[in-house]
């Protein structure tokens, strides 16, 4: 698959706007400043094509991002404070709109923070996603954060803590200088592929 030759699609801020599902989707999920869109700019080999922002709850729109085989979908950040009811209310709406819809989701990528436990959106999440049957992968971001010492130590205690998900794996990455981004493309390909196969 090449990640090189993608391009923004357009944007959505409500789920009715969505159009239908004609090709796999890849489905990135995540709280607000926990280092989406600088992963998915480094999946693409792009600076900016996913808009990085240092105010967090800045992506209130799905996103859509189009490759040859394949779209990225990009989801408003959760669990942000500092924004009002109304507007979490329309986050709520979007992305559950968008999961309600009969679309072809190949792949979701659940992320978290690595230096931190998952928050309660994150476990609310990861509870819908399994126990509605996604096929989903957790990124582990920002591992460049940690010392080498400190990685394995948060790996294993991520390891434990989400140890309810049976079969559930754990992608520790860096958007910064690349750990474990070829290991996330590669669950990408062969759920494209088996997607394909069905």
């Amino acid at each position: 698959m090449n990640f090189q030759i993608v391009e923004f699609e357009a944007s959505y801020g409500k789920s009715k706007q969505i159009p239908p599902s004609d090709m796999p989707e890849i489905v990135f999920s995540g709280k607000s400043n926990v280092g989406k869109s600088s992963l998915i700019n480094k999946i693409l080999y792009r600076k900016s094509i996913a808009r990085v922002s240092a105010t967090p709850g800045k992506t209130t729109t799905v996103n859509f991002f189009k490759l040859k085989d394949v779209r990225f979908a990009d989801l408003p950040g959760y669990g942000y404070a500092k924004v009002s009811k109304s507007e979490k209310d329309r986050w709520a709406e979007l992305v559950e709109g968008y999961f309600a819809q009969e679309r072809n989701i190949a792949l979701i990528v659940q992320i978290c923070d690595i230096r931190h436990s998952p928050t309660k959106d994150d476990i609310a999440m990861i509870d819908f996603l399994y126990s509605t049957g996604y096929h989903f992968i957790i990124a582990l971001t920002k591992l460049d954060k940690l010392k080498k010492s400190q990685q394995q130590a948060r790996i294993n205690a991520l390891t434990e803590e989400l140890s309810a998900y049976e079969g559930v794996r754990l992608y520790p990455c860096s958007s910064q200088n690349g750990q474990g981004i070829d290991e996330i493309r590669k669950a990408i390909e062969d759920s494209v592929f088996e997607e394909n196969e069905e």
